[in-house]
């Protein structure tokens, strides 16, 4: 059965199908133009459903971002309920190889994450470049209760010696994961001042990944005459 405020090129569509092609658009056009430029009339040309559809589904703009931040954080859930599992683990949390180890996988992930959607790197940009604005707007107590059972995890692993101390130690993971999203970020300005160099093929992502994974941790992790 199809939904009311149908196509704007006439096809039947499902309820799913349209809610995904509307996210899809909504999130290359926040990507390209930021939150304050990005055009509800450009989203529902983009997606090709009706303007009135769009507020059906997600009642105004800042419903719409809200739900392209929370699909990707649907998306990168795995990931975390991993990291907060393996902190579980007295194991991992106190030895410093398997922490190690754990960190450097949560890197990489990371990394691929950010390669594998370059428009949600962009919004990523966009946020920090006006500030989180208007993440502070969409971020909900379930987002403050991640991070405080984050920290408090992560202040465990501090206190076994395996962080640095004297820094928080989930600004420290946060200011190392987003690291993956810099380099990405800035590989077309390393092409343009270094036109004779592939910042962008397979290979050179690839080096960049492994540098990065263990630049990072080798930053974040206390160095231990044994390892």
């Amino acid at each position: 059965m199809s939904e009311p405020g149908g196509s704007r090129r006439g096809r039947v569509h499902d309820a799913e199908g349209a809610r995904e092609a509307i996210l899809n658009a909504a999130e290359a056009i926040f990507a390209e133009h930021g939150f304050d430029g990005a055009r509800i009339d450009a989203i529902a040309a983009t997606a090709g459903y009706n303007k009135s559809l769009l507020f059906q589904y997600f009642g105004d703009k800042l419903g719409l971002y809200t739900a392209v931040l929370r699909r990707a954080d649907r998306e990168m859930n795995e990931m975390q309920t991993h990291i907060f599992s393996s902190l579980l683990d007295e194991e991992i949390a106190s030895n410093i190889h398997a922490f190690k180890q754990l960190l450097k996988t949560t890197i990489g992930a990371f990394f691929d994450y950010m390669i594998e959607h370059p428009q949600f790197m962009r919004m990523m940009a966009w946020e920090m470049a006006e500030g989180w604005q208007i993440f502070a707007k969409v971020m909900s107590e379930r987002d403050r209760e991640d991070m405080v059972q984050f920290r408090t995890l992560l202040y465990k692993v501090q206190e076994a010696g395996l962080l640095r101390p004297g820094f928080d130690p989930a600004v420290q993971l946060t200011l190392a994961l987003y690291h993956c999203l810099y380099y990405p970020a800035f590989v077309p300005l390393f092409q343009m001042l270094l036109p004779g160099e592939d910042f962008s093929s397979a290979s050179a992502l690839a080096h960049a990944r492994e540098y990065i994974i263990e630049s990072l941790a080798a930053g974040v992790v206390v160095d231990h005459p044994e390892t």
